[in-house]
């Protein structure tokens, strides 16, 4: 991209947590002319996208990937893609592995096919962390996968499959980013399906006694969300020298076990509750820790925001926007 030419940008899910956060980043950087965030509202909200009100530079679309022409009309004029819509959530996707297969493999072929008919070179896509499976090697390396314990795995590691093919076959570069237990501000607690730190935080703001599933040793490598974002937006400004389709480990690289997160939140919130512990959940990895070299060496990817940090900023808005 010449120095002159500013991107356009589409965004899916970008009314969603990590894709919001994403879209803020986007409109502060000099290099972005235009955000436009495909959306269907069944996850993401329209107040998170509220603080850039009626700027010219970020347009939203209401649709869903699942929808080839709708995947069509909002690639028109792109230049790049951040693919961020998903059917997120391992017990969702146990209890409904069609729902999560349609929207996370039918819905990424469909963002990657029409992307390529319209000549889009350049596409970020997220992967996640469940396709390492079984795998009991730590730390998690890109090249030592697993057997996947899930549908919504399965479906990441699918997708991952076809940016490879596609690469092969249509000259598109693909960054496909691992994330591990991303969490921060406007993850929503609310669901049967909400992630474990929102989770946490709508316990102690109701008073109400934390549920861990297992013992709570199980350990998980939790990453702030602007770590995803700078990944995201470096995948996006890389120049690939030819078609590729690499995938990289998006995390902190160290883990805290779920007890020593609830430790964690109650020093910071003051409570005295203390958790329930119900059985294991079918599909959740024990433990998992990732390798961050490949993402340092190809993207300089680099962690701005430890564990300590993000959860004490994620602590203060939770506060904040719940109370």
């Amino acid at each position: 991209m010449s120095q002159e030419k500013k991107a356009k940008i589409l965004v899916t899910g970008g009314a969603g947590f990590i894709g919001s956060n994403l879209v803020d980043a986007l409109l502060r950087d000099t290099r972005v002319d235009l955000v436009r965030v495909l959306d269907d509202f069944s996850n993401g909200k329209r107040k998170n996208l509220s603080s850039w009100g009626n700027d010219p530079r970020l347009e939203i679309v209401e649709g869903n990937i699942r929808d080839f022409a709708v995947c069509q009309h909002v690639c028109k004029g792109m230049d790049r893609i951040s693919h961020q819509a998903a059917m997120g959530s391992v017990p969702r996707s146990m209890k409904d592995p069609l729902t999560t297969h349609d929207v996370n493999v039918n819905g990424t072929v469909h963002v990657f096919t029409a992307a390529k008919e319209e000549g889009i070179k350049n596409i970020v896509y997220a992967s996640s962390s469940s396709v390492y499976g079984d795998s009991e090697v730590l730390p998690k390396k890109e090249y030592n996968t697993g057997n996947v314990l899930s549908p919504y795995a399965l479906s990441k590691a699918i997708g991952e499959e076809y940016a490879m093919l596609y690469a092969r076959n249509y000259g598109v570069s693909f960054t496909g980013l691992r994330y591990f237990n991303i969490f921060g501000p406007q993850q929503d607690p609310e669901g049967p399906y909400a992630a474990v730190i929102p989770l946490f935080l709508k316990a102690i703001q109701e008073g109400v006694a934390p549920q861990i599933f297992g013992d709570g040793e199980q350990s998980r490598d939790f990453t702030y969300v602007t770590n995803a974002v700078q990944a995201n937006v470096l995948g996006l400004f890389t120049e690939a020298s030819k078609a590729e389709a690499n995938v990289y480990n998006i995390a902190c690289g160290y883990r805290t076990t779920i007890n020593e997160l609830w430790k964690a939140l109650k020093e910071l919130s003051g409570t005295s509750l203390s958790p329930v512990y119900l059985p294991v959940r079918q599909g959740d990895i024990p433990h998992s820790l990732a390798d961050i070299s490949k993402a340092k060496a190809d993207l300089n990817f680099v962690p701005d925001t430890i564990f300590q940090d993000g959860l004490k900023k994620t602590y203060e808005w939770f506060a904040n926007e719940y109370k």
